[in-house]
């Protein structure tokens, strides 16, 4: 399933990101209250570099799952 990225992160002020909901990238889980900055890279993807793009997901119960970057 496509996504825009703002649905599955929030971008704070500071420029961290922080996950709406509990997410799995590359086997690793994190959720809502972990935030990280642009050079920090979870299952190998840093995230900052990719605002603005579409996520692929899938939904494993009330996890989101990324598979993949638009």
């Amino acid at each position: 399933m496509r996504i825009p990225f703002n649905n599955v992160f929030i971008q704070h002020p500071d420029g961290t990101l922080e996950p709406q909901q509990r997410i799995r990238v590359g086997g690793i889980e994190f959720g809502p209250g972990v935030k990280f900055s642009k050079g920090v890279a979870f299952g190998g993807i840093d995230f900052a570099q990719f605002i603005g793009h579409d996520l692929d997901v899938e939904t494993d119960g009330e996890i989101l799952i990324i598979k993949g970057i638009y």
